[in-house]
């Protein structure tokens, strides 16, 4: 459409799959899998990578367009732009080093993107150096501008386009030169509206990442303390009728329960929902292709649950493996642990703090994880009567754990079969049914193993009461712990955090003698995540300053080309608190990635600009030129790279929510940041360069201005 030539296109075209093919080799070669963030990466470069081949092939079409032969043209054209370029693509990668010094998961899961971008964008400018000056040498010529034959629809089309584009871009030329004229004004009104636009950065809220619609809800329940397996399932069976009805036969897949603590040790080091006994269960519930959104329904599961099973614990955990990766093997984003040596004040504060968390907007599935009430049956024995029986405390022990238990827990023995050459356990146990009662438990015999102690049974040696224990007993760093778990539901995961933040500073004193409370889980990761993007942020900005100060040889220049993002910046907040996208980690990386693509943008421009002042110009003629010479690549690369980010920005498919805010933010940044670069850019250098020429001026008038001199 810009170039009005399939020729050029067709080159533009052929160095994007390379490129990308160039990135998955290296990604390889390291050891990289393609995944969504692979994937996410080649993406975001698609836009970019357009970048180094339409800026070599519009730059070549304009010297065939004045005149000059193919070969001349081609050199010409690739020897104006090879510096720029280069600086450009370097500013670009450059932006994703901050990205290799994060920590934790963030680290892992964005180091492969910022790998893929930088791969192929190196790849890019290698293939707009080399392939694309080739390529341009056998398929364009030079009466390609001066072609005189009847155009065809598409030829009609185009022509029609350039046309109207044509006269958009001497329109621009008027309102830059208007602005220049006035820039004073305009660079202060642009400057308010710069900073008043992060004025919105307070309210867009902040995510560690945003939340994914997998199709898939994993419910937790806990049912009262204590209950049977059986009854446990019976009232699963009733939650999943109310599941039934809440989500429409049509959408609903599967539904499957998980009751109880898993019987292996390895399976329940496994399990990330955390359960404590046979009152625990977990329904994993799969719904189908074109389902409403999975948030809807949890919020209704969450009202209504609660209501029709009184006593009944509920909690949504991740169902998809981002969110469990996120919680660290946790089965909720928010832990605040309590730990010390005193459990039972401990508990107390809990319950304290518990009925202050409860009135937290946004804070729900509020649960104290360890259970306290869990029935229990405490044998007390009689050690002076045992003692004068011939029985010790290991004797009672052993004898119950054999009846209760089996004998493979104290005496294992196997037996061998010679005909398969495999071992069988033997165990005996006491049915079940026969231990019905606390009589029957009293009736236990108890045996020693010395041969002349008389058997006896346990009434004889002990008392059983009933009571109450905890059904787990959780520890870190090897005190005790009591953990209050949560979740967060229409409403951002850093304005929970800086309430929960309050609540603990605001019940500091009544912190038990010993005890400290941690708040752990995505709050804290996503504290430091947040810090090292935003100084990432910042050495990004740094890194691109310096990197042009070597090429520019030049502290000024520099100085004017960045003068753009700030406006990239503003643009981001805009765009998230418009589509109201919280501040998430891809955000954040969206914002890093900007300031490279915007940086691009304005070299292109300024380093016009320096050529037009070698050849004489002054400072605002310069300026002028600058913009209306470079103001179609620019907005051709910064069309590109933003119809290249509108599928990711949409969220289109499952998982696509996680790097939506990204895309977001890459067009918002990049928005503002083209207005910045055909605007304020060319502003800054009139005035940085005038006043400079100025100077020049009162120099070569020997330290006297021109109105200081007598007679004029």
């Amino acid at each position: 459409l810009f170039l009005g030539s399939w020729r050029s296109t067709l080159i533009i075209t052929v160095s994007i799959p390379l490129s990308v093919l160039s990135s998955i080799i290296m990604l390889s070669a390291l050891g990289e899998t393609i995944n969504i963030m692979t994937l996410g990466g080649l993406a975001l470069a698609v836009g970019i990578l357009v970048d180094d081949a339409t800026v070599a092939i519009e730059n070549i079409n304009f010297h065939l367009e004045s005149g000059k032969d193919v070969e001349p043209a081609i050199l010409d054209g690739a020897q104006q732009i090879a510096i720029p370029a280069l600086v450009s693509t370097l500013c670009i990668c450059i932006v994703f080093v901050p990205m290799f010094f994060l920590t934790g998961v963030a680290k892992y899961l964005f180091v492969p993107l910022a790998e893929s971008v930088v791969f192929a964008m190196l790849a890019s400018y290698i293939l707009s150096r080399t392939l694309i000056p080739t390529l341009a040498k056998f398929l364009l010529h030079r009466h390609d501008a001066h072609d005189h034959k009847k155009p065809s629809f598409l030829g009609r089309f185009q022509q029609g386009f350039n046309t109207r584009f044509e006269a958009v871009r001497i329109r621009y030329r008027t309102l830059l030169t208007m602005a220049l004229l006035n820039r004073k004004k305009v660079a202060t009104g642009f400057m308010a509206l710069v900073i008043a636009s992060f004025a919105l950065a307070p309210f867009l809220g902040e995510d560690f990442f945003p939340t994914i619609d997998g199709g898939q809800i994993k419910l937790h329940i806990r049912a009262h303390s204590g209950m049977r397996i059986e009854e446990t399932a019976s009232l699963c069976e009733q939650i999943e009728q109310a599941l039934r009805s809440v989500i429409p036969p049509a959408e609903l897949g599967s539904v499957v329960s998980n009751i109880g603590v898993p019987v292996s040790g390895i399976n329940l080091s496994y399990s990330n929902s955390a359960p404590v006994g046979t009152s625990d269960a977990d329904l994993l519930i799969s719904l189908k292709p074109d389902h409403k959104p999975t948030a809807d329904y949890v919020r209704t599961l969450r009202e209504r649950l609660p209501l029709q099973f009184a006593g009944v614990t509920f909690a949504f955990l991740p169902a998809d493996i981002v969110g469990q990766i996120l919680n660290f093997g946790l089965p909720a984003p928010i832990d605040i642990q309590i730990a010390g040596n005193n459990l039972d004040a401990n508990h107390q504060y809990a319950i304290k703090l518990f009925d202050k968390l409860k009135h937290v907007p946004g804070l729900v599935d509020l649960r104290i994880q360890q259970a306290f009430d869990v029935p229990a049956l405490r044998v007390d024995v009689n050690r002076s009567r045992a003692q004068d029986l011939g029985l010790s405390e290991r004797d009672i022990a052993n004898s119950m754990l054999v009846t209760l238990s089996g004998t493979s827990q104290a005496t294992p023995n196997f037996w061998l079969n010679p005909k398969n050459g495999v071992s069988y356990s033997l165990v005996a146990q006491t049915p079940q049914y026969q231990l019905d009662s606390i009589q029957a438990l009293e009736n236990i015999p108890i045996t020693s193993t010395s041969p002349n102690v008389a058997p006896q049974v346990l009434r004889a040696v002990a008392t059983v009461s009933r009571g109450v224990a905890s059904a787990v007993s959780s520890h870190y760093n090897v005190q005790p712990l009591v953990d209050i778990y949560g979740a967060v539901q229409d409403r951002d995961l850093g304005g929970v955090g800086a309430d929960i933040t309050q609540i603990l500073a605001e019940t500091k004193s009544d912190v038990p003698k010993g005890t400290v409370v941690t708040p752990r889980g995505q709050m804290e990761t996503m504290k430091s995540s947040f810090t090292g993007l935003f100084g990432g942020l910042a050495f990004a900005i740094v890194l691109v300053y310096l990197l042009i100060v070597v090429n520019f040889q030049s502290w000024l220049d520099p100085f004017i080309i960045i003068t753009a993002l700030p406006a990239a910046l503003a643009g981001i907040v805009w765009m998230l608190f418009l589509t109201h996208t919280t501040l998430s980690v891809p955000a954040l990386t969206g914002a890093i990635m900007c300031m490279g693509v915007a940086t691009a943008n304005s070299i292109l421009v300024v380093s016009f600009a320096r050529e037009r002042m070698t050849h004489g110009r002054e400072a605002l003629t310069a300026a002028i030129e600058a913009g209306f010479g470079r103001f179609r690549p620019v907005l051709m690369t910064a069309l590109a790279m933003i119809i290249g980010m509108v599928p990711m920005a949409l969220g289109l498919g499952e998982g696509g929510e996680q790097n939506a805010p990204l895309g977001r933010a890459v067009i918002g940044g990049l928005s503002f940041a083209t207005i910045a670069t055909l605007f304020f850019v060319p502003l800054v250098f009139c005035l940085v360069h005038g006043r400079s020429s100025r100077s020049h001026a009162h120099v070569r008038h020997g330290g006297v201005s021109t109105s200081e001199v007598p007679g004029e």
